[in-house]
């Protein structure tokens, strides 16, 4: 923890030196993802195209595995202005800009070519804005697939089998209300504690993407894999606008379009990565379920229904989008 402390303060201290100086200037990112996952790739790529297109005149340094601190712990140091860019899911970003908890309900994706049609256009613009008055605003989003269930202790095939169980979810209303409505109890938890938890017994089990189940090595723990897909929620690059201020136009510009196409280099190595990981979960005895998934969806209606009243307008303009 000590460690930790040193290190945000040290960063601190250097912001403020790189301050003073007018070229190059240093954005500090930091993410919770190992360095072998999509979402660094990505972020690499954002690296190297913002230093290509400013002649090295902005440049990031990247803090991954969550050396900073949890999603949450790094939105607070983007407020107040400790560092400038992380990568966080659209689910935790929901607590503070509460647009976002659209993009959390279940079910909200008919498929993957409507998702990216909703997060690439004038919707997905519109949200990534939403979060300016928080300090915190959005530069792209981020392909995070598509969440469902693993467990321990025995295979979800059905609704019904997740009544009496404790799933961890992220720290957000809406997951922990979609787990309940399917009769389970949703346990926030933070990612890191997640193992062990799984290993004692605390949780029965867990929902995320494959590459997160594979990268975090749950698949030793959890040998059931029941891609229900209850949901779609997307990371989300994001910058303090307390940095972004501080940006010429043309330096708007540069970071814009590095996020850009940081994001669609990140598909591909999110594609390459879901395939790979889920070879290593069959390679290693885990059962993969494929369920109906209407029997999922009619469970959490409720949970889309009690969201749609708070964002009707949102919810149907994501509803009327067309899959080209």
């Amino acid at each position: 923890m000590m460690g930790k402390t040193f290190l945000l303060l040290l960063i601190l201290i250097l912001n403020q030196a790189c301050a003073s100086d007018s070229k190059p200037q240093l954005l500090y990112l930091a993410h919770n993802m190992p360095q072998s996952h999509p979402v660094h790739q990505g972020i690499l790529e954002m690296q190297q195209s913002l230093e290509t297109k400013s002649g090295g005149t902005l440049r990031i340094k990247v803090f991954s595995d969550g050396q900073l601190g949890s999603e949450r712990e790094v939105l607070e140091l983007l407020q107040i202005g400790s560092i400038a860019i992380t990568k966080v899911s659209a689910a935790t970003l929901s607590n503070f800009v509460p647009e976002y908890h659209v993009l959390g309900i279940p079910f909200l994706f008919r498929d993957e070519l409507h998702k990216f049609e909703v997060l690439e256009g004038e919707i997905g613009k519109s949200i990534l804005e939403k979060g300016n008055k928080y300090w915190l605003r959005g530069l792209c989003f981020y392909d995070a697939g598509s969440r469902s269930f693993y467990t321990s202790t025995k295979a979800i095939r059905s609704p019904e089998d997740l009544k009496g169980m404790k799933i961890r979810v992220m720290n957000n209303q809406m997951s922990i209300n979609m787990v309940k409505a399917m009769g389970g109890s949703g346990t926030p938890m933070a990612f890191s504690e997640l193992y062990t938890a799984l290993q004692q017994g605390v949780v029965d089990g867990a929902e995320n993407n494959p590459p997160s189940f594979v990268e975090s090595n749950h698949y030793e723990v959890c040998k059931y894999y029941t891609l229900d897909e209850h949901s779609g929620v997307p990371d989300v690059l994001v910058i303090s606008t307390k940095y972004w201020s501080r940006l010429s136009e043309q330096e708007k510009e540069w970071l814009l379009e590095a996020s850009v196409e940081s994001a669609e280099a990140q598909k591909k190595y999110w594609k390459k990565s879901v395939e790979r990981s889920m070879k290593v979960a069959l390679d290693n005895g885990v059962e993969v379920i494929v369920p109906d998934k209407s029997l999922f969806a009619e469970q959490a209606m409720t949970v889309k229904e009690d969201f749609k009243r708070d964002y009707p307008e949102l919810v149907d303009l994501v509803n009327q989008i067309e899959s080209k």
